[in-house]
């Protein structure tokens, strides 16, 4: 006999995973599946990264307490593509069979097991997409003159004024101010009145 682990969730606390539990808890009787545990998340978002039920299941799971899981849709149990294939991996590997009662997607079958391929291609598909648009768009903001990448640590410029012009170093000066030497040096190089021969080290 399969013995499955429930996972049911709902958005906010005036919602119930009654229903949702109804369905799996028929879907498991209609197959002679042992229910070993059902965890619930109330009133948790599918965004949330922490959600207490999930992360128990996940640790059980890690113990082979069970040999399927069983969910009512995707979108109750993965917060992303990303997500639901990382979770489909873990328990591929700890063979773990995974079902979605609404999208009729059960990974012990062939079907199942087809789909879980179609959806990881599609997934990296997207994120070279995504890659490809943030390098597109830091290459024409850099050729517009804009600075990409961490962001310049700010100082207080008078007082490294008054540090340089009381004759210290750029380094000393750095360290006091609480910026880089680069930082430090091209400030300092912009600044009317300091030239390239008095910014030295």
């Amino acid at each position: 006999m399969k013995k499955v682990a429930i996972y049911c969730r709902v958005s906010t606390s005036e919602q119930t995973v009654e229903n949702q539990k109804r369905d799996l808890q028929r879907y498991c009787e209609a197959r002679k599946w042992e229910i070993v545990q059902t965890f619930e998340d109330v009133g948790v978002s599918g965004a949330q990264h922490d959600r207490p039920a999930l992360a128990e299941l996940m640790a059980q799971a890690a113990k082979r307490k069970f040999n399927a899981v069983l969910v009512w849709k995707f979108d109750r149990f993965a917060r992303s593509t990303n997500h639901l294939l990382e979770a489909l991996q873990v328990f591929k590997e700890l063979g773990i069979e995974f079902v979605s009662l609404s999208e009729g997607i059960d990974t012990s079958t062939a079907a199942g097991k087809m789909l879980f391929t179609i959806v990881g291609s599609f997934a990296e598909f997207e994120r070279s997409l995504i890659q490809e648009r943030v390098v597109a768009g830091i290459r024409r903001a850099q050729a517009e003159g804009t600075h990409c990448g961490r962001p310049r640590k700010g100082f207080d410029v008078g007082k490294a004024l008054e540090l340089h012009k009381a004759g210290h170093s750029l380094r000393s000066i750095a360290k006091t101010v609480g910026a880089s030497y680069a930082t430090v040096y091209r400030t300092l190089v912009g600044v009317q009145g300091v030239s390239k021969g008095m910014a030295t080290a």
